[in-house]
């Protein structure tokens, strides 16, 4: 069977990170050397510096309720994409240890039919990352046009509001920090996108891995004919073990970064529905809005997707044994296929401190908790 390498899938995402300076060379984790300066400058001035000046104009505008609204839903965004990269920094060394796994022949798939049905999942997660690029490029395209079609820009407006300890609105500074914004804020989006899609993967690779191993089940014939049946058993008990602890890895890396993301999520998806209720209808802010929340409902919708499938396919393995012919096999073999059916008894799901599960049904929750914070904030304004 031709060798599948599951990193080939990531390469894109790989690539950009190491532009971002969020992927150190080989299985090495950061170390002091030329990358590290080029990350601490990536990540301190187009990253920290951006979001810091934003959150500083929060405490300006504190007394103008729209203003407001429009800083915090960005804000939260790009302080939970600090949070991202943070974490995401922090295990490093897990995340490639779990990709140096992946070379492993216990995940290699072994016919034909395991290699068709994990290429398709593959194929769905390209386009899934295709189209939160597309919708991410769209909401920075519309933000960082807006002052020019409005013509707010001759009054020194900037994409996004912001304080700097200097006049920005002559010439040319003006010119230098609407381009330092746009930049900043793509370097931000570009990281998160790229870390979120990752991560998405891990998951979509364990789920692949469950795919196998209860196909390789379905197959295997325990009779005491066969003096490799009980290797063999062996053999996918050890996969299921490896497939645990990928997952377990995998979960330890999102506990954070998912607790955060659902939280920032519901609130930022509302205020942005708030936005497009005070801006002016099909403009460029009005379409950046769109974009924007587009883009955070279709990124917890892949986290939950992926979260929801892992649950479907390691729910399947129990039957999977059940379908084993085991009827001429030995004493011993029976309790090993007993024990093993005991493990997989209990699905795996990916949770954030165990607090809500990765599922369609927390999705479904954290768009009617977006809505609630929506409704909450217009309630607010109509009193104003």
């Amino acid at each position: 069977m031709e060798y599948l390498d599951w990193k080939l899938t990531i390469r894109t995402n790989v690539s950009i990170l190491k532009m971002m300076g969020l992927w150190p060379k080989r299985t090495e984790k950061y170390k002091f050397n030329l990358y590290l300066v080029y990350a601490l400058i990536v990540i301190f001035l187009f990253e920290v510096v951006h979001t810091l000046t934003q959150a500083i104009n929060v405490f300006f505008v504190f007394n103008n309720f729209n203003a407001l609204m429009r800083t915090t839903y960005v804000l939260l965004t790009e302080l939970l994409g600090l949070l991202k990269i943070y974490y995401f920094t922090q295990n490093i060394q897990i995340l490639k240890h779990l990709l140096t796994m992946l070379d492993r022949r216990l995940f290699q798939p072994r016919t034909t039919r395991q290699k068709v049905l994990i290429e398709m999942d593959l194929k769905l997660w390209t386009r899934i990352y295709s189209i939160l690029s597309v919708s991410s490029i769209g909401a920075l395209f519309f933000w960082s046009i807006f002052p020019i079609l409005d013509g707010s820009y001759k009054e020194g407006q900037l994409p996004f509001l912001a304080w700097y300890p200097f006049d920005f609105g002559i010439t040319p500074l003006y010119q230098i920090m609407y381009t330092y914004q746009i930049v900043s804020t793509s370097v931000l989006a570009i990281s998160n996108l790229n870390i979120d899609t990752l991560l998405a993967a891990l998951n979509l690779f364990v789920g692949a891995q469950f795919d196998i191993l209860c196909d390789n089940l379905k197959g295997l014939s325990l009779c005491e004919e066969d003096p490799k049946c009980k290797l063999k058993l062996k053999n996918c008990i050890q996969h299921h073990r490896e497939i645990l602890s990928f997952g377990e890895s995998t979960n330890k890396i999102l506990n954070w970064i998912v607790f955060f993301q659902f939280f920032s999520s519901a609130i930022s998806i509302g205020l942005a529905l708030f936005e497009l209720t005070i801006i002016v209808p099909f403009s460029s802010e009005f379409y950046s809005a769109i974009s924007y929340g587009g883009a955070v409902t279709l990124e917890i919708f892949m986290y939950c997707w992926y979260g929801n499938e892992l649950i479907l396919k390691s729910s399947n393995l129990a039957y999977a044994i059940f379908e084993i012919n085991w009827s001429m096999a030995n004493i011993e073999i029976k309790k090993l296929m007993v024990f093993f059916m005991m493990r997989s008894r209990k699905p795996f799901k990916v949770s954030a401190f165990n607090l809500f599960d990765l599922s369609l049904d927390t999705f479904v929750k954290i768009l009617k908790t977006a809505w609630s914070y929506f409704a909450l904030v217009h309630s607010v304004n109509i009193q104003h």
